[in-house]
């Protein structure tokens, strides 16, 4: 074997390693909560290559509402899908795009991006 060939092999381990990480591993998730005031929440979601904070923590019985504040022009981000909810929002619309959640009862409300490649949670405690 030569140079060349080791070389090949190493690289081509690396990113056989790397593929493995980014699919398999764990990924530490950014986890955010709402503030409230006058008995009413709030949570802000940045939209940026992703949801961030992608989970958000809202409390059971108290009204919330979900702020995504689009800060990304690409095509994939443009929408927010609550499929649970039945809620399917154009962000490009405005700036900040407001979705109801209902609190009534403890439960996970999943979201995605328009195409489902990027996601996030909404979790009432």
């Amino acid at each position: 074997m030569n140079i060349s060939q080791i070389f090949t092999i190493v690289i081509g381990l690396i990113l056989i390693a790397f593929i493995i990480w980014w699919f398999f591993g764990k990924h530490k998730e950014a986890s955010g909560t709402s503030t409230i005031v006058n008995n009413e929440q709030t949570a802000t979601i940045v939209v940026n290559g992703g949801y961030s904070p992608s989970t958000v923590v809202l409390k059971k019985g108290v009204p919330a509402q979900v702020n995504f504040d689009m800060r990304d022009s690409t095509a994939c981000l443009s929408h927010v899908v609550f499929e649970q909810l039945g809620v399917n929002e154009d962000l490009t619309k405005q700036k900040i795009t407001t979705v109801n959640i209902p609190t009534d009862k403890a439960g996970t409300y999943n979201f995605a991006c328009g195409m489902d490649m990027f996601h996030g949670k909404v979790v009432v405690k």
